[in-house]
């Protein structure tokens, strides 16, 4: 040692320093590093990954919705903190952009799959899904892959490809086509509407959805049961995985998945097609007890009475203590901000609700430009009382582009489904919307209103009630009653 000249001890003591200060930088910084649990707390925003859909998330009159939505935001309402949820326009752009800054994990029914877990971790599973080869009813039923003939549409990068990359194996002739900007809903209308022939979809898409889209079939399941969960970084912590764990096990344990699970199918049954045997009975039992609060309130609305039952009917099934996943509550199924704007202070009060909502719906009509009609004007207020104004809007807009009158019902009535095809919605001011429901929705409550008021002209005459088939053909004779 005592032989390196001056220079060679002046080089070691600046390597021993450098050494030194590296020692405590790299310790000081592993020390200081905040997990990514307390980053999301500290910042108080939880950003979540997802493709716009019925079963992931929207937006419609009541707000926001859809099953990864409402899990998503339990998720974040127990870590204390704000949730934004990001849609990415295809499933490819969504996993590319997981664990960076625009969202700590994804949440949009992805499969656990093998392929994925090389490149993501996965959450406990909170669901489980087939997948469905699915078929339009009325062409030849397929039983196995080897009698698929014609376009066969997937899509680009799912678990769907995967399975029919499996398959191909065994059934060498099999082709398919993958599209990168569709959603399985999406599919299921191109099935109805013979554009492809054949598609694949999750269960839980089909569930959801068939009640809108009829005449796409299953024909048979071509996977086993497969995991549904969320899908995280691999260079995360995992300290926010752990707490996503916990949480889904607590939120299964109390019960509340279950309940929000139950939600995904009463949602297509709130919008299947009008239940003439349920509403009978219902007339029956329930009516009754709140025929002489419609008859005032409508009178104070200047109102067909048998329309704001009809209303009723549809949106709570005349149950006064009804109450969806989102929180809106009811009679007539009012929000907290609607009840909070209409001055309603107590949303299960029969008659608060009705008059609230009553009230809503007259404010939407004089949003409405006033050269907008009657009927058709009431037709449009409640399509926004279901999807939201914003989106009415932009079906008036496309009915515009088309050609077509924006201020008919008729018109604007064929041109709201379109805000679920991405060459559309992408296109207007609001965005994604099911654009079928409220299409569907007022649709039903044209035909309760018909049902009530035969129902009534029978009770005046004094016989028994209009039976279920006379009043069905009733409604295709007559068709939407006026108000």
């Amino acid at each position: 040692m005592a032989g390196l000249s001056p220079r060679a001890r002046q080089i070691r003591a600046q390597l021993l320093l450098i050494a030194l200060l590296l020692f405590f930088l790299f310790n000081f910084v592993g020390a200081a590093r905040i997990s990514d649990l307390k980053q999301v707390q500290t910042s108080g925003v939880l950003h979540v990954l997802t493709i716009d859909g019925p079963t992931t998330y929207f937006e419609d009159g009541r707000g926001k919705n859809g099953f990864e939505y409402l899990l998503a935001k339990a998720f974040a309402d127990s870590l204390g903190v704000e949730l934004v949820m990001r849609s990415k326009p295809t499933l490819k752009a969504m996993l590319l952009s997981i664990g960076g800054p625009e969202g700590s994990f994804a949440a949009a029914n992805i499969t656990n799959t093998e392929a994925r877990r090389r490149n993501l971790r996965f959450s406990d599973a909170y669901l489980d899904v087939t997948q469905h080869l699915i078929y339009r009813r009325g062409s030849a039923r397929p039983r196995t892959l080897a009698d698929v003939d014609g376009v066969l549409a997937v899509i680009k990068g799912s678990s769907h490809s995967e399975q029919l990359h499996y398959w191909k194996e065994n059934y060498p002739e099999l082709e398919w086509r993958e599209d990168d900007d569709a959603e399985m809903s999406e599919l299921l209308r191109m099935v109805q509407d013979k554009e492809i022939k054949y598609t694949v979809v999750d269960s839980l898409a089909y569930l959801v959805s068939r009640h809108i889209y009829p005449r796409a079939r299953r024909a048979f399941d071509i996977s086993e049961a497969q995991s549904i969960a969320w899908a995280f970084p691999k260079h995360g912590d995992g300290t926010l995985l752990r707490a996503a764990n916990e949480f889904l096990r607590d939120f299964a344990a109390s019960g509340k998945l279950d309940a929000l699970k139950e939600a995904l199918s009463s949602q297509s049954a709130n919008f299947s097609a009008a239940d003439s045997q349920r509403l009978g009975k219902l007339v029956t039992t329930r009516l009754p007890d709140f025929e002489t609060l419609f008859k005032e309130v409508a009178e104070k609305f200047n109102w067909d009475w048998h329309m704001l039952a009809a209303v009723a009917y549809q949106e709570s099934h005349w149950d006064p203590k009804a109450r969806s996943p989102t929180g809106v509550r009811g009679l007539m199924m009012l929000t907290r901000n609607t009840a909070r704007e209409m001055n309603v202070s107590n949303r299960l009060d029969p008659e608060q609700s009705l008059i609230g909502g009553a009230t809503y719906l007259e404010k939407l009509k004089e949003r409405l430009p006033e050269r907008i009609a009657e009927p058709d004007r009431t037709w449009m207020a409640l399509a926004a009382y279901n999807v939201g104004l914003g989106h009415l809007e932009d079906a008036r807009v496309l009915t515009q582009r088309h050609g077509k009158d924006p201020d008919q019902w008729i018109d604007v009535r064929a041109h709201l489904p379109l805000l679920s095809k991405k060459q559309y919605y992408s296109t207007v001011k609001y965005g994604y919307a099911k654009g079928n429901e409220p299409v569907i929705y007022v649709d039903n409550i044209q035909y309760y209103t018909h049902y009530l008021q035969l129902h009534s002209l029978s009770q005046q005459n004094g016989n028994n009630p209009t039976s279920e088939p006379t009043l069905k053909e009733e409604w295709k004779t007559k068709g939407p009653v006026s108000l």
